[in-house]
């Protein structure tokens, strides 16, 4: 083995980071995606949702990008995101960003799935494609999430959503967490990044967070009252929606199959993928689309080994979200468990 693929294997071990031999997202899948969502000035656009981008969107990107094995779309999202997004104090991206406004970031806030995402896909690339400075870049972010998004509260460490608006200070039902913020993957990553044991318990919270609220019979609710039992949070839908049906694609792009966490998911959909009232159980918003389909799909093939429906194995862009969980479902299944495909 040479010096410098050992250097690189080394790196790659040292982050924990999956190095596909292949890209995992087809191209043809990837330019489908790229050609509808990705801008030429790297900024990835969130269609429905009147054009704008945020930190989710920019670090979901670059996700995608590196798992496409596309360098220079990376280098494009990343200018952008560089540019107009990661200008907070605190180093951390600020979260919503609009083409129609002046000026254009229009919630300095920052959203911590988003900024986890960006570390994510930095220290991937960084290792991957043995970019220093991309790993470099994924430090600094992974050491000030650390600084402002971990929160320490009776011997457990929370992945709070936000600098601002969600702690015991701000609200009364305060800390308010949002379970689908848990990128289970990344956690690993971050700990490694900083040398900070800390992450591995916020895997762990957010770990005993699901199994907790899986013993209700009941999916996760989007936001989540921490401050005693887990509840709803006040003043949010108390609904197993847009946000939440993405925690079985996060647990299972982390092999973490442990079929309890699933059940009340799996109940829910049972009649098909929806949002979920969670006071009556019943649907309020049917998901026909691929994008979300599929994330009920991929649950049956990691835990039965059922086959994934032909029609969900074939990508085609439909909105930016659902086209996103796609993209990740396919190059997840493609990765973990290529007996369903």
């Amino acid at each position: 083995m040479s010096r410098i693929l050992a250097s690189l294997v080394a790196a790659i071990m040292a982050f924990g980071i999956a190095f596909p031999a292949a890209a995992a997202i087809p191209a043809e899948a990837w330019d489908l995606y790229r050609q509808k969502f990705v801008m030429a000035d790297g900024r990835v656009v969130d269609d429905v949702n009147g054009e704008i981008s945020h930190s989710e969107s920019q670090g979901y990107g670059l996700l995608l990008a590196y798992l496409a094995g596309d360098r220079t779309t990376f280098a494009r999202i990343l200018a952008f995101t560089r540019t107009e997004m990661l200008i907070r104090d605190d180093g951390l991206s600020a979260w919503r960003w609009d083409p129609k406004a002046s000026p254009h970031v229009t919630d300095i806030n920052n959203a911590s799935d988003g900024d986890l995402l960006i570390a994510y896909a930095l220290a991937s690339a960084g290792a991957g494609w043995n970019m220093p400075n991309y790993t470099a870049a994924a430090r600094q972010l992974a050491r000030s999430l650390t600084k402002v998004a971990l929160l320490k509260r009776n011997g457990e460490i929370w992945l709070m959503p936000g600098a601002h608006g969600f702690s015991e200070k701000d609200r009364p039902d305060g800390p308010v967490v949002n379970p689908s913020y848990w990128i289970f993957e990344a956690l690993p990553v971050m700990a490694r990044l900083t040398g900070d044991q800390s992450w591995m318990q916020v895997k762990a919270t957010g770990l005993r967070l699901l199994d907790r609220v899986a013993k209700t019979a009941k999916p996760p609710a989007e936001w989540l009252s921490v401050k005693g039992e887990p509840k709803p949070a006040e003043g949010f839908p108390a609904q197993f929606s847009y946000n939440a049906i993405r925690i079985p694609l996060y647990l299972l792009r982390a092999g973490l199959t442990e079929p309890a966490r699933f059940g009340p998911i799996r109940a829910a959909w049972s009649n098909g993928t929806a949002t979920i009232d969670l006071g009556s159980g019943k649907p309020v918003d049917p998901l026909p689309d691929p994008g979300y389909r599929i994330l009920a799909a991929s649950i049956a093939c990691a835990l039965d080994g059922t086959p994934v429906p032909a029609e969900l194995k074939t990508f085609q862009p439909t909105a930016y979200y659902p086209s996103t969980l796609h993209l990740l479902s396919l190059a997840m299944l493609a990765e973990r468990y290529p007996r369903c495909m």
